[in-house]
């Protein structure tokens, strides 16, 4: 089975199994307690959730890497992995939202980059150049596409499983930011963007931009 194929996301694994032991230890020696860590339980459980997503079948389509709200798209000079002129998209995940990233296209990643940094809110404009982050670069056919996992004020862990060298497929999860973050792709100038800000996108789903027919 893959990360994929469970309904939970294998980072939230051993939170569930300690609340678990707590809230069952608790309710035999002082139920009130277990009453919190059981809602504690409920609500990772529900942050952790990877739910299955219906995968467009459009091979020129670039899907949204993250669940949340479109909070920019700007023209931007790309020097990490595309460099060339580019369009970034940025997306705001709330603590409610799906924290599960996935990949917009398919292809090998080329390059993996994490950046310690600040913890800032991950909604402040210039929180992406200076929080902690980490950077998957994906080769799609000779397309390059760069997306950017970004931490937050609350968010204090990225989780990334791609490597260098490692095949991804168009959808599937390869990492997740835990609780409220901020994830970006830069795709290059002539990639038509789908979206524009305030727009509410799923990972995995939600077409962000098409890519030019000669690509």
């Amino acid at each position: 089975m893959t990360k994929d194929s469970f309904p939970i996301a294998s980072p939230g694994w051993v939170y569930l199994l300690v609340l678990a032991a707590v809230t069952g230890v608790s309710y035999w020696f002082f139920k009130p307690v277990s009453f919190f860590t059981g809602s504690l339980f409920l609500f990772t459980a529900y942050f952790f959730r990877n739910p299955k997503r219906s995968i467009p079948a459009d091979g020129k389509a670039v899907l949204s890497p993250a669940d949340g709200v479109v909070m920019a798209v700007n023209n931007v000079q790309e020097d990490r992995y595309l460099l060339g002129p580019s369009t970034r998209v940025s997306i705001f995940l709330s603590v409610l939202n799906v924290h599960v990233n996935r990949t917009p296209v398919a292809g090998r990643v080329e390059y993996v980059s994490y950046i310690p940094g600040k913890f800032l809110p991950a909604f402040k404009s210039h929180a992406s150049e200076i929080n902690e982050r980490n950077y998957i670069g994906i080769d799609s056919s000779g397309l390059k596409i760069l997306v950017c996992q970004v931490t937050g004020f609350i968010a204090r862990r990225i989780v990334c499983y791609a490597k260098s060298g490692d095949w991804l497929d168009r959808g599937q999860s390869f990492g997740m930011i835990r609780f409220g973050s901020c994830t970006e792709i830069f795709v290059p100038a002539g990639v038509q963007i789908c979206v524009k800000p305030g727009d509410r996108v799923k990972g995995g789903e939600t077409i962000i931009g098409r890519i030019p027919h000669e690509n």
